[in-house]
């Protein structure tokens, strides 16, 4: 099941800057970790913002929940969730 996820990151500026070098430096091995294993399909920065947009693809809600909620930098996150389906008029077959 593919979602499309909007995240935004806002680290509080009272974290003493090791302790954020270390949540970020976590984060990153997290996401790639789940991009090789093709969960985590596509992620795109927004420009000038702390934010991406990404593609996910799991099984259901559940797994997505659990994914998201792994991230290290979770509970700094503002996180939304649109479902993605297959459109009917689309010509790769591999997008599904």
């Amino acid at each position: 099941m593919l979602f499309h996820v909007r995240m935004d990151v806002r680290i509080p500026h009272d974290l003493p800057s090791d302790a954020a070098a270390e949540i970020i430096a976590r984060e990153k091995a997290y996401a790639q970790e789940l991009q090789r294993s093709g969960k985590w399909r596509h992620i795109w920065r927004i420009a000038g913002q702390y934010a991406n947009y990404s593609v996910f693809d799991v099984k259901d809600n559940a797994e997505l929940h659990e994914v998201l909620s792994g991230l290290p930098l979770f509970k700094f996150m503002d996180i939304e969730v649109t479902p993605l389906l297959r459109h009917p008029s689309a010509i790769r077959e591999d997008d599904s």
